[in-house]
């Protein structure tokens, strides 16, 4: 069933110096409301006004998975390289020298998906904490 759409066609106005504007506009901007009349509407006539807030520890959490995600990049590289550099190898000394240098590749990629792992927990950890107690 459409739901019809109510006109507004009433028109209630007051005014408020810039200092007060701006504080309004700056209110408005922190909610999901979209417009400036849609936030006084809500405010003026007590509906539920949203605030976006930003969660910290994800925030944290997003820049720390983007520093991981680079290392990972830099280190995929090298073992690609080391990868091409196998498939071109055609006496056994390289080979030998290819297998001590790839030891080192695959303990540096190894160490960063720990790393990687343990963040991604404690993420877990605090959302699962968070949707226990969601005043936290």
């Amino acid at each position: 069933m459409k739901q019809e759409k109510k006109n507004k066609d009433r028109l209630v106005a007051f005014r408020v110096s810039k200092t007060e504007y701006e504080k309004l506009v700056k209110f408005q901007k922190a909610t999901t409301c979209h417009s400036l009349s849609e936030y006084m509407r809500n405010v003026v006539l007590r509906d539920p006004v949203y605030v976006k807030t930003r969660n910290l520890s994800l925030d944290a959490f997003v820049l720390e998975i983007v520093a991981l995600r680079n290392q990972f990049k830099a280190v995929g590289f090298n073992f690609n390289q080391v990868v091409h550099k196998l498939h071109t190898l055609q006496e056994i000394p390289e080979f030998r020298v290819w297998l001590l240098v790839n030891e080192k590749h695959k303990e540096q990629l190894f160490a960063q998906i720990n790393v990687l792992q343990d963040r991604m927990n404690q993420a877990y950890d605090l959302w699962k904490e968070a949707l226990k107690d969601p005043k936290k």
